[in-house]
C-alpha cells in the first residue's frame, strides 16, 4: 500500500471532497485530506484510513507541506458568491495552488469546474470557474479540468434547490430561461470521472466536458423530478421579467438554499450548458451499464434522503464570510469582553436521556423555546442573506463536528457530554451556544447551558442589550423544555422511541 499513488484532496470537508475520499480509497490510492479545520473530518467513517493536514489554500508554506510526495492533487475549492472580491479570491487561490503543486513536483492536478458555453458573456460564477481552470492549466503541472453542469445527488445544492422548488410549489411563475437546455450528471458519475482522471497520461493537460446521457430543460427536470417523487405534474408559467437576483431571493425564501448561494446557481441556468465533446471517455470509459440517467439519479438521491444516509451536503462547507475562529478561552479575546448567559438545571433523568435530547436539537425537533421568535429571527436572517433555520440537519438524531445545524455549525462534540455550536447567522459579532449533560458529585444529572457572544463594536454591544430582555424566554425556555423532554423520555418504555418535536 505504501507504493500506491498519493492523492491530496483539498476541500475535503465540502460536498464533493467528502465523497471523493472513500472513492479514492476504494480505488487503491493513499489519501491525504487538506482542510482549514481538520477536526471537521473526525466523524467521517474513513478518517482513520487517511492522513489529514491543516492548511489554507492561500498559505504557501502550509501548501508546500501538504503537497510533499503527492502524485495527484484535487482542487475542489470554490467560493460561491458574486463581485470582484469573490473572483479575485478564487484567482489568487488557484495561482497559489498551481505554484505549490509545480514546486512540489506533483504529477497531476484535477479540478472540477463548470460546464459553460463558448463566446457568451458568462455569469460571475461561471466566469470565475472557467478562469480557475485556465490558471491551473497554465501552472506547468499536467491538469485535467472536468466541467460539469447540474450535479444530481443527495445533498448537492443544485439538487436541493430543484427538489424544494418542485415539492413546495405545485404552481409557479418562473423565468423564461427555464427553457434553456442543460445536461445534468449524477454525482456517482462525477466521482467516477474524478477518480479516473488521476491516471491520465502525463501528456494530457486539458479541459473535458462531462455530462449525463440526457439533455433536458430545467422545466423538464422539475416535471421529471415530480414524476419520480410521486407528485402531480407542476404548473409552470414563464415570464421574461425575473432577473437572477430576484429569482435567487425567491429561491432563498422557498428553499433551504440561501440567496447568496442560490444566485450563482440561478445565474448558471441563464446559459445553455451542454457538453460539446465526449473526449473524457477515451481515458475514463463508461461502465458496462452506461451512465446514470436523470430519473435513476433522482431515485438514488431520494432514497438516500429517506434513509438518512446523506454523507455530505452543500451545507458541509461554511458559507462565504462565515466566522471560523474557535471559541476563545481568554474572556478578553480580540480586545473585547464576552457576553455570557449561563444557566443550569438538575434533571430527573439519566445523562444519556438528556444527551439524546441535546444531540437531536434543531431541524424538525426545533429549539425548545418560543417558536415564533426563532422563526421570525430565521426569516430575518434569510432576508439579509444568512442561512436562516431551513438548512436543518444532515441526520435527525446524530451530529458530527462540522455539521450544519440550522443557522449554527457544530464546532465541538464530546459525545454524551458537550455540544458546542457556532452561529453562522448574520450578526454584528460572533456567537456560540454550549449544551452540556453532566453528573454532579451527588450523582444527579445536571443540564448546563451557556450562550456566549463576542460583540463587534458599538453595534454589537447594542445588539446584545437589545435582545437581552428576551433571554429569559429564549434561553430560559430552552433550559426548561429540554430538561422536561429528557424527563419524559426517561419515563417512556425502552421501545427505541426518540423524543418528539419540541414544545
Amino acid at each position: 500500500m505504501t507504493d500506491a499513488p498519493l492523492a491530496l484532496v483539498s476541500g475535503a470537508t465540502g460536498y464533493i471532497g467528502g465523497r471523493l475520499v472513500p472513492e479514492l480509497l476504494a480505488a487503491g490510492m493513499r489519501v491525504r485530506a487538506m482542510a482549514r479545520h481538520p477536526d471537521r473530518l473526525d466523524g467521517r467513517p474513513w478518517r482513520s484510513s487517511i492522513e489529514v493536514v491543516a492548511a489554507d489554500a492561500l498559505d504557501e508554506d502550509a501548501l508546500a507541506a501538504a503537497m510533499d510526495g503527492v502524485d495527484v492533487a484535487y482542487y475542489l475549492i470554490h467560493s460561491l458568491g458574486t463581485g470582484s472580491t469573490f473572483e479575485e479570491r478564487d484567482r489568487r487561490t488557484a495561482r497559489t495552488f498551481g505554484v505549490a503543486a509545480r514546486r512540489a513536483g506533483v504529477g497531476r492536478i484535477v479540478y472540477l469546474g463548470g460546464l459553460h458555453p463558448e463566446e457568451e458573456e458568462l455569469s460571475a460564477h461561471l466566469s470565475s470557474r472557467k478562469e480557475v481552470g485556465e490558471i491551473l492549466l497554465a501552472s506547468g503541472v499536467p491538469t485535467a479540468v472536468l466541467q460539469a453542469a447540474v450535479i444530481i445527488g443527495s445533498g448537492s445544492a443544485s439538487f436541493e434547490m430543484m427538489r424544494y422548488l418542485t415539492e413546495r410549489l405545485p404552481a409557479m411563475i418562473a423565468p423564461k430561461w427555464l427553457e434553456n437546455r442543460i445536461q445534468p450528471i449524477a454525482v456517482r458519475d462525477v466521482l467516477r470521472y474524478l477518480v479516473g482522471a488521476a491516471s491520465m497520461p502525463a501528456e494530457v493537460s486539458r479541459a473535458f466536458d462531462i455530462g449525463g446521457p440526457e439533455v433536458l430543460t430545467y422545466r423538464q427536470m422539475m416535471q421529471r423530478y415530480a414524476a419520480v417523487a410521486g407528485l402531480p405534474p407542476r404548473v409552470i408559467r414563464t415570464v421574461p421579467v425575473l432577473t437572477p437576483r430576484l429569482a435567487s431571493h425567491w429561491v432563498g425564501l422557498v428553499t433551504p438554499v440561501p440567496a447568496g448561494l442560490a444566485r450563482p446557481l440561478v445565474e448558471s441556468l441563464i446559459h445553455e450548458v451542454v457538453a460539446k465533446e465526449e473526449d473524457i471517455k477515451a481515458y475514463v470509459p463508461d461502465p458496462p451499464e452506461g451512465l446514470i440517467g436523470f430519473d435513476r439519479a433522482v431515485e438514488l438521491a431520494l432514497q438516500r434522503v429517506r434513509d438518512f444516509d446523506v454523507s455530505t451536503s452543500w451545507s458541509s462547507a461554511s458559507p462565504a464570510g462565515a466566522p471560523s475562529d474557535p471559541l476563545p478561552d481568554d474572556p478578553d479575546w480580540a480586545g473585547g469582553s464576552l457576553q455570557v448567559d449561563e444557566r443550569e438545571t438538575v434533571v430527573d433523568a439519566g445523562a444519556d436521556d438528556l444527551w439524546t435530547v441535546i444531540e437531536g436539537i434543531g431541524g424538525a425537533h426545533g429549539w425548545y423555546s418560543w417558536r415564533l421568535g426563532w422563526g421570525a429571527r430565521g426569516l430575518m436572517d434569510r432576508v439579509f442573506g444568512g442561512p436562516g433555520l431551513r438548512r436543518g440537519r444532515r441526520h435527525p438524531h446524530q451530529l458530527a463536528v462540522g455539521d450544519a445545524l440550522d443557522w449554527w455549525r457544530v464546532e465541538k462534540l464530546d459525545d454524551g457530554h458537550l455540544l458546542r455550536l457556532r452561529a453562522e447567522m448574520r450578526l454584528p459579532g460572533e456567537a456560540w451556544l454550549e449544551l452540556v449533560a453532566d453528573t454532579d458529585d451527588a450523582g444527579r444529572t445536571v443540564f448546563r447551558q451557556r450562550a456566549i457572544y463576542h460583540p463587534h463594536g458599538l453595534l454589537g454591544q447594542a445588539y446584545w442589550w437589545a435582545v437581552y430582555p428576551f433571554h429569559g424566554v429564549v434561553f430560559g425556555g430552552m433550559q426548561r423544555n429540554i430538561a422536561r423532554a429528557a424527563e419524559e423520555a426517561a419515563k417512556e418504555s425502552t421501545d427505541g422511541a426518540t423524543p418528539g418535536t419540541a414544545p
